[in-house]
């Protein structure tokens, strides 16, 4: 049985990525007049279409809860016999969306999402070669979620702790920018 506490931490995520999402979306509708749009690829179709632009090729889309779909992480914690993280399991599997944008006190960065089913599995393989490049290089493992506007730095969570951090790939994660990834994500501000 868990405490409540523990469903109002395991809730809070969520919550802060759809908050997060919808003011996007909201200040991207102010900004621009419609949906953000992205060039239509009819091989990769994603549940966050909406309709086709009026400039041929592209289509509307917004982030699209996953409902229920299942997706999980068993199969990469089962390839890395390691427990992930529940807040990086939560996270990418809230909802389905192109990257959005956004800024911290370090700078621009964009938060990284599946586009779709096919595209959750090739972040998962990501995943994997990321934390095994980790662990081959002797460092406790983190799990990217965001990229940011400077080479090969990237914002991940400590999967023991579920801290945020900047890192350099290849880098042991030198500065620690929020306490969970809810905490982090609240403090951000959509770049439209």
């Amino acid at each position: 049985m868990t405490s409540s506490n523990s469903h109002n931490v395991n809730n809070s995520l969520p919550k802060t990525l759809q908050q997060f999402a919808s003011q996007y979306i909201k200040d991207y509708q102010q900004s621009h007049g419609h949906l953000p749009k992205t060039e239509q690829d009819e091989q990769w179709p994603s549940p966050c279409e909406q309709t086709e632009a009026a400039d041929k090729g592209d289509v509307f889309w917004q982030p699209v809860a996953i409902g229920d779909e299942q997706l999980g992480f068993d199969n990469v914690e089962s390839a890395l016999k390691l427990t992930l993280h529940q807040d990086i399991k939560t996270y990418f599997t809230t909802f389905y969306s192109d990257s959005l944008n956004a800024k911290c006190n370090e700078g621009e960065l964009s938060l990284l999402f599946a586009w779709n089913y096919d595209d959750f599995q090739r972040l998962q393989e990501n995943l994997i070669g990321h934390i095994l490049m980790k662990q081959r290089l002797k460092q406790e493992e983190t799990i990217f979620f965001a990229v940011t506007d400077e080479e090969d730095t990237i914002i991940s969570i400590a999967n023991n702790t579920g801290a945020v951090w900047v890192e350099q790939v290849g880098c042991k994660p030198h500065k620690k920018i929020a306490g969970s990834i809810a905490e982090f994500i609240a403090q951000l501000t959509p770049v439209v």
